[in-house]
């Protein structure tokens, strides 16, 4: 799931105006080539590039397909789509995060691609990123790239605090202090978002929701355990207090690469921006481990990332040209080539190649993958964090206890499924 995002809201209006999307709107002629049009939300300035030169490795084996790039800001493009795609003008292909992917599903926005050029090597995908990709049994997406959070630590100043790699909270609370007492910095800064939160929810066994019962359990008592560990980790020796500024996600990223704080929660869209910090001039000093777990014993995050999904409401040229992009640009060679040059997680196993492999950002977060848990897959469930996230700054800012905000969280779940019971 994207995070940073370096596009302007400025240049992508610009492009969106000026780019005619999927269907009868692309200005094809009848004696040339089919163009499409690809939204991608990706980084402008870290990943794009990499797409682009793509773009024209495709076109070159396709003669007949012409590909029109659009940057798309991640914070904008749900809506925009969303909005696109209702007056049936939407772009043939969009980078769609794994979240969106079912509820654009259950709109009829998206094409299912089973059987299809783009999905023809489904079985060379991981499972459980397939299913993340699925709704109502068919598949809406293929997975493009894939994330998941994990504990990021400094190597040296562990090792000269002489702590290792937490295996649960209480521990990293320990080390914390230890980290403070022999470095001076830090050993822990936690975020307010209701994302990174999540693991606190899966170390006691729950989440926000039970889709198989239809019942909201961010309020259980399972769930209030989990808050109480995310919110205990804001105040102690080592532990950095909670960041409550619109900033804060820049805040914690800047200090942990300048090795102003030894760990943080973090995904995978930051490798090569953790590279450019002082503290990781040298990439091996980059340590990775699986989330520390809760009492339950349970550790893990959630799986997220993208799938490259083609619009159900353009006509038939359109879509079999769009299959044959997805399906090229999610091939091992694709895959291989971005995560040399993104850093990103391949979503196939034979795209981690040994060259691949050796960049230890990427090794590392493959280590922690089949700790991952997939999204449950409800079309409302990405909708479900909003809450969370007004609520969650509130609880750790002070401004409302940890029993107000889940209730009033429940509340407005309550709302984005009135079927389910609390």
């Amino acid at each position: 799931m994207r995070r940073g995002i370096a596009a302007t809201a400025l240049v992508a209006s610009f492009a969106l105006a000026a780019t005619a999307c999927g269907g009868s709107d692309s200005g094809d002629k009848a004696d040339g080539p089919v163009t499409i049009t690809w939204w991608d939300t990706s980084n402008a300035t870290n990943e794009a590039p990499t797409y682009q030169a793509l773009i024209k490795d495709f076109e070159a084996a396709n003669k007949g397909i012409k590909v029109k790039y659009v940057n798309v800001p991640f914070d904008q493009a749900q809506n925009k789509f969303d909005t696109a795609a209702g007056a049936s003008g939407a772009p043939d292909v969009l980078r769609s995060d794994v979240g969106w992917t079912p509820a654009f599903a259950k709109k009829g926005y998206f094409l299912p691609l089973d059987g299809t050029e783009a999905l023809a090597d489904q079985a060379k995908f991981k499972p459980n990123l397939i299913k993340q990709a699925q709704y109502d049994g068919k598949t809406y997406g293929v997975p493009f790239v894939t994330d998941t959070l994990a504990l990021v630590y400094n190597k040296q100043l562990f090792e000269k605090a002489g702590v290792e790699a937490p295996k649960t909270w209480d521990d990293l609370k320990a080390a914390a202090a230890t980290i403070k007492s022999k470095t001076g910095v830090d050993g822990y800064w936690g975020s307010t978002a209701a994302y990174y939160a999540q693991t606190f929810l899966y170390g006691e066994g729950t989440d926000t929701v039970d889709a198989a019962a239809k019942k909201i359990t961010v309020n259980s008592d399972a769930a209030k355990k989990g808050y109480g560990t995310w919110l205990s980790l804001f105040s102690g020796k080592g532990l950095h207090k909670a960041d409550t500024t619109a900033d804060a996600y820049a805040h914690i990223q800047d200090a942990f690469v300048n090795g102003k704080v030894a760990a943080i929660i973090q995904g995978p869209w930051e490798i090569t921006n953790f590279y450019k910090g002082t503290a990781f001039k040298d990439k091996n000093n980059l340590g990775i481990a699986t989330v520390p777990a809760g009492s339950s014993g349970k550790a893990g995050a959630p799986t997220g990332g993208h799938n490259l999904s083609v619009y159900a409401g353009s006509d038939s040229a359109h879509q079999k040209a769009a299959e044959k992009f997805v399906g090229f640009m999610t091939s091992a060679k694709s895959q291989t080539q971005i995560a040399l040059k993104n850093s990103t997680l391949p979503t196939r196993d034979d795209a981690y190649t040994a060259e691949v492999k050796a960049d230890p950002g990427i090794a590392g977060y493959q280590s922690v993958l089949s700790s991952a848990q997939p999204r449950v897959a409800l079309p409302e469930y990405s909708s479900l964090l909003t809450p969370l996230d007004t609520e969650l700054v509130k609880i750790a800012g002070g401004k409302e206890s940890l029993d107000k905000g889940l209730s009033n969280a429940e509340t407005a779940v309550a709302k984005l499924v009135p079927d389910f019971s609390k």
